[in-house]
This record gives C-alpha cells, structure tokens and sequence, in this order.
C-alpha cells in the first residue's frame, strides 16, 4: 500500500490559508513515497527550524493509487497543490514505484506550480519518477541552504 502526503510544518493543523498559493504566498507540497516518512520528518524538521518564511503542508493519507477511493484521494490532493505554490519532490530508491507520487508531479506542472526534486546524500537514486525525467527537472541534494533558494526560484519561475 502507498502512501501519499502533504506536508504543513508550523501545526498539525489540516487548514490551509484560503490565499495560498497565490503569488507572494510561500506555500510548499511535498511529495514523497510512504517508506520515506521517516526521513522527511526528520529533513522538514531541519528546514522549519531556519529562520524563513515557508510554510509546509502536513497530511498523510493511505489508499492504493488505483483503489476505490483514489478519485475522491486525488480531488483533495489536487486541491492541495492548487494552494501550494510549489511541489518539492522528495527523492529515493522508493520514489519511482510510487504511482501517486508521479501523478502528484503531472498535476503540479498541469496547474502551473513550480517543481522541485531533492534527495538525501551526495547522490541522488538512479530511478526517478518518470516526470522528473520526462520534464527535465534538476535533482538537487538536500541541503538546507539550497532547498530554500530552489523553492524560490521555482515559485518565481511558474
């Protein structure tokens, strides 16, 4: 079973700001495979702790990507990324089996926000999830000091 998520980092609130998303705003959905849960908390962690001004989603959801539920799973996590302004991708050797994680890159570049795609270590995975290559999307390693320059850019860039 997959797992699919969005991430808000200042609570464990599910609201999210009615103007999200619009320009100025400083909105972020992450996207990752359920086996990487563990290593994002800890990398969110990392960035809510510096000083900026993003705000990160946090929601977790569980259904197969091609399950009963997953038209009714896909409406909400549109309306997610419709208030982000930018989708960061986290990366893994898990990452490219993750249906739903592809089809949250697809619905990002549909609805116009910008795309980023990080990974942990020096190396990023040798499969990626076919819309980063697909797209062209540059994998950056995590490293605090480049994630919050890629997410502007990218939010300026879409």
């Amino acid at each position: 079973m997959e797992v699919i998520a969005a991430l808000r980092l200042e609570t464990n609130s599910v609201v999210i700001p009615e103007n999200s998303g619009l320009p100025g705003e400083k909105n972020v959905f992450i996207s990752f495979a359920s086996e990487d849960l563990d290593e994002v908390n800890h990398l969110r962690a990392e960035a809510v702790s510096e000083d900026n001004d993003w705000e990160f989603s946090d929601r977790v959801l569980q259904e197969p990507f091609e399950g009963a539920r997953a038209e009714y799973i896909k409406r909400g996590i549109r309306e997610r990324i419709r208030q982000a302004s930018v989708t960061l991708v986290y990366v893994s050797a898990n990452t490219a089996a993750s249906g739903w994680v592809d089809w949250e890159i697809r619905e990002s570049i549909m609805l116009g926000k910008g795309v980023i795609a990080m990974h942990s270590g020096d190396v990023p995975p040798q499969n990626l999830p076919s819309a980063i290559t697909e797209f062209g999307f540059r994998v950056i390693p995590w490293r605090y000091s480049q994630l919050i320059s890629a997410i502007d850019e990218a939010a300026a860039n879409r």
